[in-house]
């Protein structure tokens, strides 16, 4: 089957196909609607190439002299691959800081679009929704409010566990991971408790309403949120249905899933928080868009710590393990005894005290929280005078 040669005007083919009357060119024009430039420049084309020289042809400038040059074009593609063998985000914006890490020059993020475009290696895609659709916030300061979540993973073997993870809101900066195989409340208040020991108190925590977070909006109330009530730091749950309000961590889960399919199967929960270790460590030095090319790290030491009333108190917290002795009492530091009681002599409890506010937990029970008295060594045991006589005056009547 023959090619057909579609765009040509049949008529102007076959007026510069034949010789025309002297001054019928002009009235030919006229009807065409062309010039009689344009006419000429036809029939010379036909002449030299034909009825394909009439076909109509690309207004694209034969040079290009601000084109990208293949060099830059070649470390585009190569640093786009580079990030998605890592792990990472492979966009425009992540190309480009990496481009700068690499010591390039990167070109605008349109241009990089454009590279990767007419390379064949992303597609335009106009029903998403525009940025614009989506109104963001974000805290003032650092430690004002943490995010919280846990989202499930795989072991080599197809077991499931449950990732932990904790993001500081104003700085983006993932404040730890923890592995375990079930989002429990033991395993929840752990994870808390490792971002409190590196990087001290939050005023706030933001969750979602799963049972091991918080539970106010049914009507209960867990361990979680009682802990952290009795540390003078404000829980928040989510919206219902609404897991845009937890978007950071939501982000960040997605992103650690992904850097996760990119390395070994775990084969345990230990190998697995090795890798989520290192996970942390890496995120927290790369350029994050969402903070205008700065890394977690870099937002974190540069951002103002919160002043809010709830973390008023100074800002390192102190975790520590203790025993309680036989009289039930708990050493607080070097200076302060605390009594818990007698029952819980040999337990192991943690300890989070800042400034001169305490509390005791044993696992991620609250035993005690208080106000420590400087001017005691021993603390009260927060008991009414009596109340311990009076209960036992009680059992005897019964």
């Amino acid at each position: 089957m023959g090619r057909r040669a579609v765009g040509v005007d049949v008529k102007l083919a076959l007026a510069v196909a034949t010789s025309l009357p002297r001054g019928s060119v002009s009235q030919l024009c006229r009807e065409l609607g062309i010039s009689r430039d344009t006419y000429y420049e036809a029939k010379k084309r036909f002449e030299v190439e034909g009825v394909t020289g009439l076909l109509p042809r690309s207004r694209r400038p034969h040079r290009s002299p601000n084109q990208t040059s293949p060099p830059i074009e070649e470390a585009i593609v190569r640093a786009r691959k580079e990030l998605d063998d890592e792990g990472w985000n492979n966009g425009a914006r992540s190309i480009g800081y990496r481009l700068a890490q690499q010591g390039i020059a990167p070109p605008a993020v349109s241009t990089i679009h454009a590279v990767l475009r007419r390379r064949g290696l992303v597609a335009d895609e106009p029903q998403k929704r525009p940025r614009s659709a989506t109104r963001r916030f974000e805290f003032p300061a650092r430690n004002s409010c943490w995010q919280m979540d846990g989202t499930e993973w795989k072991l080599a073997d197809g077991s499931k566990v449950v990732l932990i993870g904790v993001i500081d809101d104003h700085t983006r900066r993932s404040l730890g991971h923890y592995a375990a195989r079930g989002e429990t409340a033991e395993a929840v208040w752990t994870c808390f408790l490792n971002a409190v020991n590196k990087y001290g108190l939050p005023a706030a925590v933001l969750t979602d309403n799963g049972t091991s977070f918080n539970a106010r909006r049914r009507g209960a109330e867990v361990d979680f949120t009682r802990n952290l009530t009795a540390l003078g730091i404000t829980p928040i749950s989510s919206g219902n249905y609404h897991p845009q309000t937890c978007g950071k961590r939501e982000r960040l889960n997605a992103t650690v899933k992904r850097w996760l399919s990119k390395q070994p199967p775990a084969t345990t929960v230990t190998e697995l928080q090795a890798q989520l270790n290192v996970f942390d460590e890496l995120y927290d030095q790369r350029p994050n868009q969402a903070l205008g090319g700065l890394t977690p790290a870099q937002r974190w030491t540069r951002a103002p710590l919160c002043d809010q009333p709830s973390a008023a108190r100074p800002p390192h917290a102190v975790i520590t393990t203790v025993t309680v002795d036989v009289r039930g009492s708990v050493p607080i530091g070097r200076r302060y005894l605390v009594q818990v009681g007698r029952r819980w002599t040999g337990a192991t409890m943690t300890v989070i005290r800042q400034d001169l506010h305490a509390g005791i937990f044993h696992g991620n029970a609250l035993i005690r929280e208080l106000i420590i008295d400087p001017t005691r060594r021993y603390q009260p045991s927060g008991q009414p005078a009596g109340g311990r006589r009076q209960r036992r005056v009680t059992s005897v009547h019964q």
